[in-house]
């Protein structure tokens, strides 16, 4: 076993690498969430192993991202990337992997706190072959996913039951806002420990450059109307809600209306499908003069972006947590978001910006419109979202409550199977 000084813990991430570049296909909050975690463990005194697929034999096997911090790559499948909806049968291979990796170095882990449902199945195994103890954050629900898409996949059975099992069986479940801890209760069990640490953000990145300053640096003037949105490119992250608000807006036709959409994409994957029709979208509303596709947004720019906008929009059909509203709140920016899941967690409506019901152009367009033309108001909601996110949204106090949890769970003893006792007339029949 680990000494309390020693205290080794294992983030399990099959599919959201936390080493990474942000902003890349299947890169997005999860990955973002296990990185900064893990790096926020470390400083506490934790030995922190995350362990996720390998996608490319160019990827390294084992990043070392700080002391006690690391990233360990499995290849389980084709060395390359799957889509996260064809990965479970690759999971059994994923295991054999770590239990070889975990022998070979000589490794305990009392405890695994595993990411999505995929790296849940994983966990519950792991919990039979060493006897671990597991804590579980979903990241998103299958229950509440596939109510928002017409396309259901064939993996969705299997996913649901998963979600299920795991709530069920976990020593505890981490739900990122009342919200997702509600979902939870409805859709999935009524059965299960849940508690409730939100997501964070590095407060001391996000909030580092002035509105000037990063106006300067983007070549952006100062009498720009700049409304932001950062993420993937994905139906279901509404960039076509925010797309068709703006052309309701009262502020389209002006030339000092700018709209920037962050996030990379890939020709021909589903991040680049979904970028070719947003962009004809936009060509077909009359938007493309002022609108820029920035691109990848890497973490080093990223402030400088959030920053100089005057509103950041969040249009997603649901989102458990939405780790761009605190990112843009931290940098000072209002949020306009969908009035779904964690986001109505994070943005307080009337104090650090706005919420909107999701897939609801007219709305959107209102409260892009009600931000703009009140530059005071929009002075104040920021400075509001700043003092909010630094109280609630640290990463290191995010660690601190998740260390707190991970202690309590190793030192309460494994529970001893009690025998059933055999009837007298069966051992007579024996």
């Amino acid at each position: 076993m680990n000494t309390k000084t020693e205290r080794r813990i294992a983030l399990i991430s099959v599919h959201g690498d936390p080493a990474i570049e942000f902003g890349k296909e299947e890169a997005g909050g999860q990955n973002v969430y296990v990185r900064n975690v893990g790096e926020a463990l470390a400083r506490l005194g934790w030995q922190v192993d995350m362990y996720t697929r390998r996608v490319s034999a160019a990827q390294e096997e084992i990043v070392q991202h700080m002391p006690n911090c690391r990233t360990i790559r499995f290849s389980a499948g084709a060395l390359e990337f799957i889509p996260r909806d064809e990965l479970f049968g690759h999971l059994p291979e994923f295991i054999e992997k770590f239990l070889k990796f975990q022998q070979e170095n000589n490794l305990t882990y009392e405890l695994v706190h595993t990411n999505y449902w995929l790296s849940s199945w994983v966990g519950m195994q792991l919990k039979k072959k060493i006897g671990c103890k597991q804590v579980h954050t979903y990241h998103s629900l299958g229950a509440v996913k596939y109510a928002t898409i017409d396309d259901i996949p064939t993996i969705a059975a299997k996913r649901l039951d998963v979600e299920c099992q795991v709530l069920e069986t976990a020593e505890r479940i981490v739900a990122t806002s009342p919200q997702e801890k509600a979902h939870m209760r409805q859709l999935v069990s009524t059965k299960g420990e849940i508690d409730i640490i939100p997501c964070g953000t590095d407060t001391r990145r996000f909030g580092s450059v002035d509105r000037d300053a990063a106006r300067a640096a983007l070549g952006i003037k100062n009498e720009a109307k700049v409304v932001l949105y950062v993420g993937r490119f994905d139906p279901r992250k509404g960039i076509e809600t925010l797309v068709r608000a703006l052309r309701e807006s009262k502020f389209y036709g002006d030339e000092k209306l700018q709209l920037i959409i962050g996030g990379g994409s890939v020709p021909g994957q589903s991040d680049g499908i979904e970028r070719d029709r947003i962009e004809s979208i936009v060509d077909e509303l009359g938007l493309r003069e002022c609108t820029t596709f920035a691109g990848r947004l890497s973490q080093d720019i990223l402030p400088t972006y959030y920053a100089a906008a005057d509103v950041c929009v969040v249009p997603s059909h649901y989102e458990p947590f939405g780790l761009v509203a605190i990112e843009a709140m931290a940098s000072g920016t209002p949020v306009i978001a969908s009035d779904v899941g964690g986001l109505q967690f994070t943005v307080v409506p009337e104090e650090t910006g706005l919420l909107a019901p999701p897939q609801d152009v007219p709305a959107f367009a209102s409260c892009i419109d009600r931000i703009l033309e009140n530059p005071e108001w929009r002075a104040k909601l920021g400075e509001a979202a700043k003092i909010r996110v630094r109280k609630k949204f640290s990463w290191d106090g995010v660690a601190e409550q998740l260390s707190e949890l991970y202690i309590q769970l190793t030192e309460q003893p494994v529970p001893v199977p009690v025998p059933v006792p055999v009837p007298a007339k069966e051992l007579a029949t024996a």
